[in-house]
């Protein structure tokens, strides 16, 4: 099936299948509606496109996931940051689990049976995750894993966790695992952000026992297993991210005609400061400065159109290569960067067009503002992005 037939047949079905969220829009219903979502599409087939048979999929090219999540992103059907965690996640086990591992366990992830968890960051290493402690030793055919995780979201709702270890020094002793969250010795404690949700938590592993056949690959493969999942989380996943943003650029503009629309609603002389007269939102009065000040807000809108489209572009391309069988590498810091700064441009844009929508209300537009912050954080700094792409991909040296 090619994207064109794909993309046809789903948007016809999706438009016969209501999917849409229910009233709970707390973390926890957010988690369910993802579930049902999965379950929907798994069901009728469209969850399984793009992903290998011997993984419970259909075959057929990668692009057509990136377009799934797309659709589900642009219609509002689940949060894109916890839908796209598929995308890191399962071909991780396609790459590095045993083949009846995968053929297992695979499809209870992609059709909404089990969410599972990142166990990558701790404490002392977030963007440096060659530091990281946790360490597992070997116990007879057995592992024991002892350390700590954090920032590891949906820890509290996972059934299973991709786990980093430290087995010997250096990058080559990072070992990767395939971890049950209700094995004994585990503890999550959901942690809250300053958008007032609980999305993270940190993870303790208190002698941990992981069975053998549970490793990712072989001893000393979690260093390449990680740099593997980076092309995954910053191409399809970024997509789906980029979707979800112009869906709140069209909110933004909607909102804000309706702010000038009510301005300008009545006769010259009421409904704003020095009076507004006007159709359609057009502020007409002379002299008064308003020509000024929309002329200001056109700009900031092209401004965070701009960017948003530049990121779709490199996103776009970043896809193709991948499709293309390249390998990608730290080019795709130029992305994350990028898209970090998009989000940001555009919750600033927000907040500097919809005067006190962020202060003075309980709308959804505060979290989301709030959220944009860390942008430059998860996933890798901005200082560290930049870092990466002035050494390897413009040969600056170390200074």
């Amino acid at each position: 099936m090619n994207v064109t037939e794909f993309r046809s047949g789903l948007r016809s079905w999706l438009d016969a299948h209501d999917l849409s969220p229910g009233p709970d829009h707390s973390l926890d219903g957010q988690v369910e509606q993802l579930a049902r979502v999965r379950r929907a599409l798994y069901e009728a087939d469209w969850m399984r496109y793009g992903w290998p048979a011997g993984a419970g999929g259909l075959g057929g090219p990668a692009v057509l996931r990136a377009v799934l999540g797309e659709e589900v992103a642009t219609r509002g059907l689940a949060e894109p940051g916890i839908y796209s965690m598929v995308e890191v996640l399962a071909p991780t086990m396609i790459s590095y689990a045993p083949a009846q591992l995968t053929a297992e366990m695979v499809p209870l992830l992609l059709g909404g049976r089990e969410q599972w968890c990142q166990g990558f960051s701790e404490p002392g290493s977030g963007s440096d995750l060659a530091s990281l402690t946790t360490r597992a030793v070997p116990r007879g055919e057995d592992w024991v894993v002892t350390g700590q995780k954090v920032w590891t979201s949906l820890a509290q709702y996972a059934a299973r966790c991709v786990l980093l270890t430290r087995t010997a020094p250096g990058h080559g002793g990072i070992t990767a695992f395939f971890v049950d969250m209700d094995t004994p010795g585990i503890t999550v404690r959901p942690l809250r952000t300053m958008h007032g949700v609980d999305e993270f938590a940190e993870v303790f592993l208190d002698d941990v026992v992981v069975p053998g056949d549970r490793m990712l690959g072989r001893p000393g493969d979690g260093w390449r297993l990680a740099m593997d999942l980076l092309p995954h989380e910053r191409s399809t996943c970024f997509w789906h991210r980029i979707a979800h943003l112009y869906t709140r650029l069209d909110r933004l503009l909607a909102e804000r005609t309706e702010r000038k629309v009510g301005a300008a609603g009545g006769v010259e002389g009421v409904g704003g400061v020095g009076g507004v007269g006007g159709v359609g939102g057009k502020r007409v009065r002379k002299g008064s400065g308003f020509e000024a000040v929309d002329a200001a807000d056109d700009a900031e809108l092209g401004a965070a159109y701009l960017a948003l489209h530049t990121i779709r572009c490199r996103s776009h391309a970043t896809q193709r290569r991948l499709a293309d069988g390249a390998r990608l590498g730290p080019e795709t810091s130029v992305d994350k960067v990028l898209l970090a700064t998009a989000e940001q441009q555009l919750f600033d844009t927000v907040r500097d067009l919809l005067p006190g929508v962020l202060e003075l209300t309980e709308s959804p537009w505060r979290a989301e503002y709030l959220y944009s912050r860390a942008a430059t954080i998860y996933g890798g700094t901005a200082e560290i992005q930049r870092n990466i792409i002035a050494r390897p991909l413009l040969d600056l040296g170390k200074d």
